[in-house]
């Protein structure tokens, strides 16, 4: 088994690579975790993962200067059901357009727009920076025995725009910042977190643990 980290220059990818492998090493039978660059090795990889850190349109121009790389990803997760992961602005991307500073277009494997934050309250700074707990929305394998809610585990985030979906049935979790955030979109399977599991301590790693061995 293969999960395929693709490096298009983000700035989390050490981080989210150092994090897969730890959460790998743990398993009864650990995944071969693959930093690369090669359209070819992530269509064969058994699972995808895309981190992302910065602007939107900055991430995508980044991805496409890939030759092949997102109808490679594309035709891997769309067409052959291959588990993915979008992490942050790599989730951000599963969207249909971003909407920060220019519109840019997304994969549109989740309708919606990707739209800056906005708190009630003014004394909320932005970008959203911290620790949160999430407010389960519906059930998801990757959340399995992980506590949420008020009581539950805290996902760190960073960040001052979020994926505002169309359709509810895609949103799996939300955090509150003076009001609700997208904090986890999942469809088929694709799932994307706008925090970052590799920063989240022992709860990121146990999210990590249970998409190595999510079956959807």
């Amino acid at each position: 088994m293969s999960v395929a980290i693709i490096d298009y220059g983000s700035g989390n990818l050490h981080s989210a690579a150092k994090a897969f492998e730890r959460a790998s090493r743990a398993m009864e039978q650990p995944q071969k975790i693959v930093v690369t660059r090669d359209p070819e090795t992530v269509f064969r990889a058994d699972r995808i993962v895309l981190p992302g850190v910065g602007a939107f349109a900055d991430c995508r121009k980044g991805l496409d200067a890939l030759d092949g790389m997102v109808d490679a990803m594309t035709e891997a997760v769309r067409d052959k059901a291959r588990p993915f992961f979008g992490i942050c602005v790599g989730m951000q991307l599963m969207a249909t357009q971003g909407k920060e500073y220019v519109t840019t277009p997304g994969f549109d494997w989740i309708s919606g727009d990707v739209v800056k934050i906005t708190p009630r309250e003014e004394d909320l700074k932005i970008p959203h920076m911290g620790w949160n707990t999430l407010d389960l929305v519906r059930e998801h394998p990757v959340l399995e025995r992980l506590p949420l809610g008020d009581k539950g585990r805290h996902a760190y985030f960073v960040h001052s725009y979020h994926l505002n979906a169309a359709n509810e049935a895609d949103v799996v979790a939300r955090a509150d910042y003076g009001g609700p955030v997208t904090a986890i979109v999942a469809r088929d399977t694709a799932i994307g977190t706008q925090f970052h599991p590799e920063k989240s301590q022992r709860f990121g790693l146990a999210l990590i643990s249970n998409f190595l061995k999510w079956k959807p």
